[in-house]
């Protein structure tokens, strides 16, 4: 009986495939040196003498499998390892069942011979050829099995080394999906450190050019403030001279102005040489934009002004045309921009006589006002201080500081950060000075926003009101906008 010797376990051991961590080569930064071949068969591959970067053997693998159309990542590649290594256990135990079943045969065999050698002495003639013919068969099917066996052997190897083979790949794909895992975890924490890094960058760049832009304003506001007290310190006599010599001037001229006036006036009764009723009052105050008119009695026979119908008008210079001041009722008024240029007139009525004053020339206009106007016109927005003294009509109790803006395309009153009236120019603007209220009403203006919300606000000076009603009126004029105060005809070029 043919038996297997240890002579060909040693030769299936030297003709086995070697270890795979010999064949296999994982580094730790590229993929193992096998891929997928047809009917999905794992083949090996030469190795490539160029190590290649972690990216780059991505990249090429990628492109491989794109090739082929399957793309396989490293998790379904480490998934199809482990189904290899499941089915090497499985063969590897039909291949233990199939060499039980051969050791069985094997015995049978053995108790089979040794019976029909017995029997062989027992029998003679045909029975004992019959005997012989059994147990040539019987040897021929011992070595027909340990052919068998033989080969079972061999195949049981060959699971052994592709279940240690798939077991090696399965580890090492394991290892690199851990690997890549890890990468990719540690490239997200670098990319949020590198995010969290630029964005603290660009505040602290904020922060710093708000920084750099308030200490650039600083030194400029510095440099304004050395500029003028260098000026002040070098012509500081000779600036405050000429504002008192202006100052002077200014007071002698209208000192002059009154006085021509009251002669005017004196010649002119001088050379009608009548007493009658129109000698009861009398004109006083300058007649130029700026100042007030007032009227005043000059006998004791004048009727009392409060109970008289006051109204004032302007007459053009010609004194052709009359046109009627509405609201101007008042003893007193105060010229506007308007009446430049323009002759006034006052109607007083009492129970029994109608007495007319006018003024004995035209209205003239403030000294550099223009000037100051054309160089405002310049500016987007101007800014005023003024007080509000009536609103809608009723006494505004509280004088806090207002700021009117004139801009050139609305106007805006605001208190602080709060817009109490903004609007556009429009048909339904009113603006104009306020016609009476003493000796003031050369500061104040009245300005209706739109209909159902009216200011009077008190300025700073008269040349500041004036400003802004020509301001005002240039700046809706662009608009095609007249803008006067109530039932006034705007000329044009005002």
């Amino acid at each position: 009986m043919t038996r297997v010797s240890r002579d060909f376990g040693d030769t299936m051991q030297k003709e086995a495939v070697p270890v795979v961590s010999a064949d296999v080569i994982f580094a730790s930064n590229r993929f193992p040196s096998y891929k997928i071949g047809a009917n999905n068969q794992i083949i090996e591959t030469k190795d490539d003498p160029k190590v290649l970067s972690m990216k780059e053997a991505v990249a090429r693998e990628t492109a491989l499998l794109l090739e082929q159309q399957k793309r396989l990542s490293v998790r379904d590649l480490a998934s199809k390892f482990e189904k290899g290594l499941a089915a090497a256990a499985k063969l590897s135990e039909e291949a233990r069942l199939r060499e039980a079943a051969s050791l069985e045969k094997h015995v049978l065999l053995n108790k089979l011979r040794e019976l029909l050698e017995s029997l062989k002495g027992r029998v003679a003639g045909r029975n004992k050829e019959e005997v012989e013919d059994a147990i040539a068969m019987v040897e021929a099917l011992a070595v027909q099995l340990s052919q068998r066996e033989g080969e079972l052997i061999q195949e049981k190897a060959e699971v052994k080394k592709l279940a240690s083979f798939l077991k090696q790949a399965s580890e090492d794909a394991k290892k690199l999906v851990d690997e890549e895992r890890a990468f990719a975890r540690s490239e997200i924490e670098n990319a949020r450190a590198a995010v969290q890094r630029v964005e603290e960058a660009l505040q602290e760049h904020e922060r710093m050019n708000r920084a750099i832009g308030k200490q650039d304003l600083e030194q400029l506001m510095k440099e304004v403030h050395e500029a003028r007290r260098i000026k002040m310190l070098h012509q500081p006599s000779r600036v405050m001279d000429m504002e008192l010599e202006l100052r002077a001037l200014r007071a002698q001229l209208a000192e002059k102005s009154r006085h021509y006036l009251r002669l005017q006036k004196e010649l002119a009764r001088a050379k009608s040489g009548e007493e009658n009723a129109s000698h009861l009052y009398e004109l006083e105050g300058t007649e130029a934009l700026g100042s007030y008119l007032q009227i005043q009695p000059c006998s004791d026979k004048a009727p009392e002004l409060s109970k008289c119908s006051i109204q004032w008008y302007r007459v053009s210079s010609e004194g052709a045309k009359k046109e009627l001041i509405s609201g101007a009722t008042k003893p007193v008024y105060a010229p506007e921009p308007f009446d430049v240029r323009r002759k006034l007139e006052v109607d007083i009525i009492s129970e029994d006589q109608h007495i007319i004053l006018s003024t004995t020339g035209l209205i003239d206009p403030a000294a550099g006002l223009g000037n100051y106007v054309e160089a405002l016109v310049r500016k987007h927005d101007t800014e005023f201080n003024v007080v509000v003294s009536q609103m809608n009509g009723l006494h505004h109790s509280t004088e806090s500081i207002h700021v009117l803006h004139v801009g050139k395309m609305r106007m805006k009153l605001c208190k602080g950060k709060s817009t109490i009236a903004k609007e556009y120019y429009s048909s339904s603007m009113q603006l104009c000075g306020v016609r009476g209220g003493g000796n003031a009403a050369a500061q104040a203006l009245f300005w209706q926003a739109k209909p159902g919300q009216t200011f009077v606000l008190a300025f700073e000076s008269e040349r500041e009101r004036n400003a802004v009603i020509m301001l005002a009126r240039r700046f809706a004029f662009d608009c095609n906008i007249m803008l006067a105060g109530p039932d006034d005809r705007a000329p044009l070029g005002t």
